[in-house]
This record gives structure tokens, C-alpha cells and sequence, in this order.
């Protein structure tokens, strides 16, 4: 069966299954002062479905509910980091050395660890840039997706490890030096397991770096749902770093820093851009949506012919206006290194 064919059978069955109950209350705290945040479509693959995520009046927590189920995130998944978008993926993941030379800079500033496990690993591009900063390091890799196995063929980590941390941890307790997650945590469905399940995987005094969106980010405020943070439906949990560090501390973290990302702007305005532009144009022939007529297809084409310099104007200004933005305090994510006590 083609992948149009597969998807038009899934879909035939309606998108009420690739949804849990919507929840009351709280997934962090269990307060049932939530609020509605914002609604949001799919608005990079622009699979079917409406996403809402609320937000917890007390801690702050930022959560999607109802949360995709076991069916949804398989389906929302498929064809994004793998399959048909793994070529754009790839991509995009190679054209950020500046990013993965900042993260592995602030485990450098603690140690020169022997052996180190990037959890989301993804296609292994930040264990290549941090071995060129780290030569000692041995780096593994762990997802869910085949973009592991693809980073060990190229040589970029020395052992993958495919499947769910929490399932893999018993053959890996206290093995590693470093535990990274860059972008990671906000796609579980269960965090605090996440943390200890690091815990378990670190050597005692071994170093936690973690990196997600800030769901206090003033981007995430002035965007609103263009901001691609928010990134639906697949980021599921946005927790607020004052709540992260309480769960490390209580787990048995020291927390050692606490930064934000300093490269905010491109991921800020100019990704707002790049995912408006997508969204107005007529969508591309992927094979979950209706197939578009050649007209449309030529529209497309010209439209994305027309953005390109738009975009890399935005891209410019926002180079030229860095510093102010981060004399503001303007980012997107925060980074948190932890030592294991």
C-alpha cells in the first residue's frame, strides 16, 4: 500500500483516537485552576486536527489538552524526522553548529567528560559539533526514530540506542558521564520520569543538560501560536524553569546554571515568518491531504520564490539587532546544567 493509500485508511477512521480524555486538572501540580492558552492547527505538516494547549493558574505548567494518544503520536510523527521529511530534516539539524557549540560549551565549563549519551539524539549532528569541542568524549545517541541508527552510520556517535529512555535505562545505569536533552523534554509525555531515569543513567557527580522552550519566553507571548516554540501538536508539556529546578533538586540535582538560548531572533520573528508564509501558501502534495492540482502547486512555487527574500531580510535585521534583543531579555529557550549529587 503507497503512503496516500495508508494514509486515506487511518483517517477514514476519524482523529478521536489520536486523543486522550482531556484532563482537570494540572499534569504537574493537580491544581484544577486551568485556563485555555490557545488554540493551534498543525501548522508544518498541516496534518488534520485542532491542538489546544491550557495553562495551570498556580504553577504555570503549559500543556496540550486533550494530549495525543499512543495512535496519535505515531501518526503526527510519521514523515516528519523520518520518511518523507528526513531529507528536509537533516537539513535543517546540520545548519545549527552555532547552537550545539553553545550547549556543549557549558558542559566544558564543568568537565571533560569520558562518556556521554545526547537522549533525542536525532540524526547526531550535535555530537559531531561537540566532539570537535570535546575529542575525548565517546558520544552515544538514543531515539525513538531511525535517525539514531543514521547518525551511528555516519560515524557522528559510537553506539545507538533506538526505543524509550525509561525501557533502555537498566542496561545503562550509571554508564554515562553527561546525559544530554536539547529539545527533548517537551516531547514526553511523562517528564519527571524523564529526569530520573537521567538520574539513573549518571555516574555519581555526572552532569544533566537540559534545554526546552520557555513557556515564559516573551517570543512565545508576542507570537502567539506562530511562535515556534509552541510547535503543535508535537511538543506535549512546557514546563517553567522555576518547576524544573524544584523537580532536579528533589530528585537529588545540585543545579549549577541556569541560561537562555543567544540566538533568539531567527527562532523568533523569522520562524514566525516561515511558518506563516507556509500556511497561507497552498500546501505542498503531501499524502494525507487531497491531491493539489498542478495550478496549485505553480502558486506554491511562486509564493515560496517570492518569501525567500522576504525571509532572508528578516534573517538579516534580526542579526543586526541581537544584542538589543538580548539586552531585553528576548529568547526562547533556557538551558539548565545539573550535577547528580
Amino acid at each position: 500500500m503507497d503512503r496516500r493509500a495508508a494514509y486515506a485508511v487511518e483517517l477514514a477512521q476519524g482523529l478521536a483516537r489520536f486523543f486522550e480524555p482531556r484532563r482537570a486538572t494540572c499534569p504537574w501540580c493537580g491544581s484544577t485552576r486551568i485556563a485555555l492558552l490557545q488554540r493551534s492547527a498543525d501548522l508544518i505538516q498541516r496534518k488534520p486536527g485542532e491542538f489546544v494547549l491550557d495553562r495551570c493558574a498556580d504553577c504555570r505548567h503549559v500543556f496540550q489538552n486533550p494530549c495525543l494518544s499512543p495512535a496519535g503520536l505515531a501518526f503526527y510523527y510519521r514523515d516528519f524526522y523520518d520518511g518523507l521529511g528526513e531529507a528536509t530534516m537533516n537539513r535543517v539539524f546540520a545548519k545549527q553548529t552555532e547552537w550545539y557549540r553553545q550547549r556543549a560549551e557549558l558542559i566544558a565549563a564543568h568537565a571533560d567528560p569520558a562518556e556521554w549519551l545526547d537522549v533525542g539524539c536525532g540524526h547526531g549532528h550535535f555530537c559531531h559539533t561537540a566532539h570537535q569541542l570535546l575529542p575525548r568524549t565517546a558520544f552515544d545517541g538514543l531515539d525513538f526514530g531511525d535517525g539514531v541508527e543514521i547518525a551511528q552510520r555516519h560515524g557522528r556517535i559510537r553506539r545507538a540506542f533506538r526505543g524509550e529512555f525509561a525501557e533502555l535505562a537498566p542496561e545503562l545505569t550509571e554508564r554515562y558521564d553527561v546525559v544530554s536533552m536539547h529539545h527533548y523534554l517537551e516531547h514526553s509525555t511523562d517528564q519527571r520520569r524523564e529526569l530520573a531515569t537521567a538520574l539513573k543513567v549518571l555516574r555519581p557527580g555526572g552532569l544533566l543538560l537540559i534545554e526546552v522552550p520557555d513557556p515564559e519566553s516573551p517570543w512565545g507571548r508576542l507570537l502567539g501560536k506562530w511562535w515556534v516554540g509552541w510547535m503543535q501538536p508535537q511538543h506535549l508539556h512546557f514546563a517553567p524553569r522555576a518547576n524544573l529546578r524544584a523537580a532536579l533538586t528533589e530528585l537529588g540535582f545540585t543545579v549549577l546554571s541556569d541560561t537562555t538560548d543567544r540566538a533568539a531572533v531567527t527562532q523568533g520573528w523569522t520562524g514566525a515568518l516561515m511558518q506563516l508564509a507556509h500556511t497561507l501558501l497552498p500546501p505542498p502534495d503531501f499524502p494525507w491531504l487531497p491531491r493539489p492540482s498542478r495550478f496549485r502547486l505553480l502558486l506554491r512555487n511562486l509564493g515560496l520564490t517570492a518569501a525567500v527574500p522576504l525571509i532572508a531580510l528578516s534573517a538579516l535585521l534580526g542579526w543586526l539587532v541581537r544584542p538589543i534583543v538580548r539586552a531585553r531579555g528576548l529568547h526562547n529557550s533556557y538551558r539548565i546544567v545539573a550535577r547528580k549529587n
